[in-house]
C-alpha cells in the first residue's frame, strides 16, 4: 500500500497558502464575515485541488462562493508563486455545511433539554 504522506504535506501547504491569499490578497467585498477553509484535498497527480469552505452566515453562501470561483485563476497564480510545485493544481471550491449542521443539531439538543420535564430520582 503506497504512503500518501507527500500528498498530505502538499495539501497542508496548499491549505495554508490559499487561506493566506484569500484573507490578505483578495479585495472582493463579497468575501467577508465568518468563514474558514476546512480542508484542501490535492489529487495524487497534482492536477486538481478541492477546497472545502465553511461559511457561517447562510445568507452569504451564494455571493462568497461566486466570488471565490471568479477569483480562482488569481488564487491559482498566487499559489504557484508561493508553493514550489511542478504543476499548480486547478482549484475547485466546494461549500462545506458540516459546521452549520452541527450548530443546528446543538440548538435542537438545547431546545429538547429545556423542554424536557424534570425527573425525580
Amino acid at each position: 500500500m503506497p504512503s500518501f504522506d507527500r500528498i498530505d504535506r502538499i495539501s497542508q501547504e496548499v491549505h495554508k497558502a490559499i487561506d493566506s491569499i484569500i484573507r490578505d490578497d483578495l479585495n472582493d467585498p463579497r468575501i467577508g464575515g465568518t468563514w474558514s477553509i476546512v480542508r484542501c484535498e490535492v489529487t495524487r497527480d497534482l492536477r486538481y485541488c478541492k477546497v472545502r469552505v465553511s461559511i457561517l452566515e447562510q445568507e452569504r453562501h451564494k455571493d462568497m462562493m461566486a466570488a471565490l470561483k471568479k477569483a480562482s485563476g488569481f488564487i491559482r497564480r498566487e499559489l504557484g508563486r508561493r508553493v514550489d510545485l511542478r504543476y499548480v493544481p486547478e482549484i475547485l471550491f466546494e461549500l462545506d455545511t458540516n459546521i452549520e449542521y452541527a450548530a443546528h443539531i446543538n440548538q435542537l439538543l438545547k431546545e429538547h433539554h429545556v423542554n424536557e420535564p424534570e425527573s425525580d430520582d
